[in-house]
């Protein structure tokens, strides 16, 4: 189990960016503008043992607004996970993202999808009370925004660094017995909390919040699919020229989830 100190400093970080999320929200409760989407988001895992110690993580993740009909964003994200004890793991690896015009509000204002590059590092620690699983992931990011030029909006006049750091607390709770096995249904849920920090963040310090929560189906010891409600709070960077009021989209939706994961240290 975990030690009962760490325990209380989780529990406190949590709190602490539950509250910064709220806060940041709340103080714009009575002037900000929302946009409202439907959303799908259709994400492919995958951890694949190389070793006793080491993974590959491959992710692809097709987001969608109005359910399916069209583009949200693209993710596309690999990386090396290092296993250091039965419930601690660090990771680090490469995202590559691009953003489309979607909304009433939509961040690629230029009409053309803008990329993103990201460098990213986890420490991932894992828990369990009584049947419940849960999951700690701290991720710091290092990303470069595209800003496309005026003349030809499918260019990259330059990019701007920024840096977040992402809280994610889940959990998977067993319907059967107690652990899930081959054949059976699972609770699942995370809320992650995103906060930039650098001097390109502008208005979104708080940068959004997730939430989600769902039914998963273990088909075998390493094919998982899960279905969730999925709830996203964006603000984004910068305000309405209008009105001068910060943006927030409000996305609500469904995340379907393939989880595939190999063995590739067999007979090794």
């Amino acid at each position: 189990m975990m030690h009962p100190l760490a325990k209380i400093f989780l529990s406190r970080r949590l709190v602490v960016s539950g509250l910064l999320g709220l806060l940041s929200i709340a103080g714009y409760s009575q002037n900000r503008v929302l946009d409202h989407n439907a959303i799908g988001w259709y994400v492919y895992n995958g951890d694949h043992k190389l070793s006793k110690r080491w993974a590959l993580h491959t992710e692809y993740q097709w987001r969608r607004i109005d359910l399916i009909r069209s583009w949200q964003q693209s993710l596309a994200r690999l990386g090396l996970i290092r296993k250091v004890s039965d419930r601690v793991s660090v990771s680090a690896g490469y995202t590559y993202f691009t953003t489309y015009p979607y909304g009433r509000y939509p961040q690629a204002d230029a009409g053309v999808p803008y990329p993103e590059h990201r460098l990213y590092e986890d420490l991932k620690l894992n828990d369990t009370l009584g049947r419940l699983k849960l999951t700690h992931r701290f991720r710091l990011e290092q990303r470069w925004l595209g800003t496309l030029a005026d003349q030809n909006p499918r260019e990259v006049a330059q990019w701007d660094f920024q840096h977040r750091i992402r809280y994610q607390i889940s959990g998977e709770f067993p319907l059967q017995g107690n652990a899930v096995d081959d054949g059976e249904f699972y609770v699942n849920f995370f809320d992650e909390l995103f906060i930039g920090f650098g001097r390109k963040v502008e208005q979104n310090i708080f940068n959004q919040n997730r939430l989600s929560g769902g039914i998963g189906y273990q088909i075998s010891d390493n094919v998982k699919l899960e279905l969730n409600f999925l709830n996203q709070v964006v603000q984004h960077a910068e305000a309405d020229p209008v009105t001068g009021n910060p943006i927030f989209e409000i996305n609500n939706g469904f995340r379907l989830n393939l989880n595939y994961n190999l063995d590739f240290s067999k007979g090794r």
